[in-house]
């Protein structure tokens, strides 16, 4: 039931795996026809985009109803709804209770008004109809995909239009009209290795996109997390994302998870840094080398947003504070080994120091590295100056109860 983040089963992707198909995140979103949708654009660099998880709403008890009290809903202005599932060529609910047939009590509700037995949709897409009713500017997109259902997406690209028709039948089924405006792709990755390895070829991201687009239309969103492997030969490499942008609205290039306890020993490195700095254990494994080789290929800034991370990674076993030192495994973490929030680690091990433009923090003997409100300030400074479209988080449950990071963004 649950879907575990979209890179933490990385440890399970072979180094002959890795080294023959490269390395990095996601992909694609589009405008097919060259026409610009019904809906008015946000001006470049406004786009505040943030996921929520399906799961979250289970050990986490995370509901729609703390984007509003966090006070991130009046700053998001479009939500990824993590995840749909791909499989037999078709996208699919992901997990239905959680999505359509929870009943909320009038405590956890958006309006405070609880579920009754008998009304046609509960769960967390009429939760998003109310908080949509609240915020009218606030856009949804159904994200299908992610670490753990990537796999399908190798049989979707053998039909393209059955795939394209299959999500927009889902997406905008009239059970749930007016929850979605949008579909976002995470196929990790296209042509290359992630939880799976595909080898469906250099262009079926494009081709995928392009019927996306076509079936959807210019009044809807199409967009996609793409991979962030900037390294030569590697994952960006291995699909045409440059040539899929004419079809996407824009592209979530997944600017973190660079490095972590995968690698057990070490050394450590924040998996988010913003730029390179001496001793970084691989070359251009860090955001700006991304952005630099994403706009090289011809994509414009303006549909390329920054990816932050609500969330650390982290190593034990760790006797020096600087970044590059040895370890002996994951450190402990609420849910699983080598990740936690931000929420818990801004207490449980406050950063002591900023490597990249990013921080990083040692707390007895633990490492771990994770973006604070001054760092995404950096980070922000850097957006506008590469004139990207906007920023989007993974995910919001990560953030303290009263938003501290998504306010950074804003």
């Amino acid at each position: 039931m649950h879907i575990p983040h979209r890179s933490l089963l990385r440890t399970l992707v072979s180094a002959a795996c890795t080294a023959a198909l490269g390395a990095g995140l996601l992909a694609g979103t589009g405008t097919a026809t060259a026409a610009a949708p019904s809906a008015p654009r946000l001006k470049a660099g406004s786009k505040v985009v943030g996921y929520f998880t399906e799961w979250g709403t289970y050990d986490r008890k995370y509901y729609v109803k703390n984007v509003e009290t966090s006070g991130s809903a009046a700053r998001l202005t479009h939500i990824n709804y993590a995840f749909g599932n791909v499989t037999g060529g078709k996208c699919a609910l992901g997990d239905s209770y959680a999505a359509t047939d929870r009943a909320y009590t009038a405590a956890e509700s958006v309006d405070g008004v609880a579920d009754t037995w008998d009304q046609p949709l509960r769960g967390n897409f009429n939760q998003l109809l109310k908080l949509k009713k609240k915020h009218p500017g606030l856009k949804v997109l159904w994200s299908f995909g992610g670490w753990t259902w990537s796999g399908g997406f190798g049989e979707a690209a053998k039909n393209p239009a059955a795939f394209a028709q299959s999500c927009y039948d889902l997406v905008k089924n009239s059970k749930w009209a007016g929850v979605f405006d949008g579909i976002d792709i995470d196929w990790e990755y296209p042509n290359a290795c992630g939880n799976t390895c595909d080898t469906s070829g250099r262009e079926a991201f494009r081709n995928l996109m392009a019927a996306l687009r076509s079936k959807f239309g210019s009044g809807s969103l199409v967009t996609a997390a793409i991979t962030a492997d900037a390294t030569s030969g590697g994952k960006i490499d291995a699909a045409n994302y440059a040539g899929a942008a004419q079809y996407v609205d824009w592209y979530n290039p997944m600017t973190y998870d660079y490095f972590g306890a995968w690698d057990a020993t070490g050394p450590t490195a924040p998996h988010s840094a913003l730029n390179s700095y001496a001793g970084i254990p691989k070359a251009n494994f860090h955001t700006s080398a991304t952005i630099a080789k994403l706009k090289g290929l011809g994509i414009p800034a303006s549909k390329l947003l920054l990816g932050i991370g609500f969330y650390g990674r982290g190593w034990t076993g760790v006797t020096q504070a600087a970044p590059g030192g040895t370890a002996t495994g994951p450190a402990a973490g609420t849910y699983e080994q080598g990740i936690d929030d931000y929420k818990v680690l801004r207490t449980k091990c406050p950063a002591t120091g900023t490597v990249g433009g990013t921080a990083y923090a040692k707390c007895g003997n633990n490492w771990w590295s994770y973006d604070t409100p001054a760092t995404i300030g950096t980070k922000m400074t850097y957006k506008n100056q590469q004139g990207l479209g906007g920023t989007f988080f993974w995910e919001l449950s990560g953030d303290t109860a009263n938003g501290e990071l998504i306010k950074a963004i804003n």
